[in-house]
């Protein structure tokens, strides 16, 4: 199944997420799949849900009461995992998107996955790195922002001036050189398609956008290491991009 047929269930933390972002994380959910179900957890007398509220009805997502029953202990985390457990065996649905920045979700992730689920995570920059393996793809809610329409610079310089852009250090390019090594050809040159689903299988939260680039040809541009090639398509009319590293 394409990626883009999958039918999502996007399950969302309201006590870990905040609303600010729910306009452009729908739109980027989308880009993966049909969000066929859409719930937020939480307890709904507290005021920390107020913003959250009145974003929900405008953008189809209803809401879940769960009360705190025992000081200290998330019950929202609870309902959660129960009800991402009854959609699973449901079978109405073939992906999840796990909306939260806590780790309490990472053995949920794993499971879905387990049997059969294409899980995609979002969450804040501050996730848990092992929530952020358990999943198939992980999208960090500071780098959905959108960009103001004609000047797609000012976007970057606001974002870079707030400190949300990664640096592409010496680690950042030797991840990159060792997935070319992995599918290079006899000359050197690897399919950039390929590469970058191997940098996501190997990394869930890799995404260009987290160091200003939209796409990840003029992150690999941006590289003096490495060569990028444009190939004519036999197949079709789009071109074939291939890179490889000089070094």
């Amino acid at each position: 199944m394409h990626i883009a047929d999958l039918n999502l269930a996007v399950l969302i933390d309201g006590d870990n997420v905040p609303s600010t972002y729910v306009k452009e994380m729908l739109q980027e959910i989308a880009k993966y799949g049909n969000p066929t179900l859409k719930r937020i957890y939480g307890d709904w007398t507290k005021p920390s849900l107020g913003k959250w509220k009145k974003v929900l009805l405008e953008n189809a997502i209803s809401p879940v009461q769960q009360y705190g029953y025992t000081r200290g202990k998330n019950a929202t985390d609870s309902a959660m995992i129960i009800d991402a457990m009854d959609i699973l065996y449901s079978g109405k649905v073939n992906g999840f998107c796990l909306v939260s920045s806590d780790s309490d979700f990472t053995r949920l992730a794993i499971r879905l996955r387990e049997a059969g689920m294409t899980v995609f995570g979002i969450g804040e920059k501050k996730t848990p790195e092992p929530f952020i393996a358990s999943c198939d793809r992980f999208i960090y809610l500071e780098i959905l922002h959108e960009a103001p329409e004609n000047d797609p610079q000012k976007e970057t310089t606001e974002r870079a001036s707030n400190g949300r852009i990664d640096k592409i250090n010496a680690k950042v390019i030797r991840f990159i050189a060792n997935t070319i090594a992995d599918l290079e050809d006899d000359e050197g040159w690897a399919f950039l398609g390929e590469v970058g689903a191997l940098l996501q299988k190997k990394q869930p939260n890799f995404d260009s956008r987290n160091y200003g680039f939209a796409k990840l040809t003029p992150l690999i541009k941006s590289i003096p290491q490495f060569q990028v090639e444009i190939r004519k398509n036999p197949k079709g009319n789009k071109n074939l991009v291939f890179v490889r590293n000089t070094k």
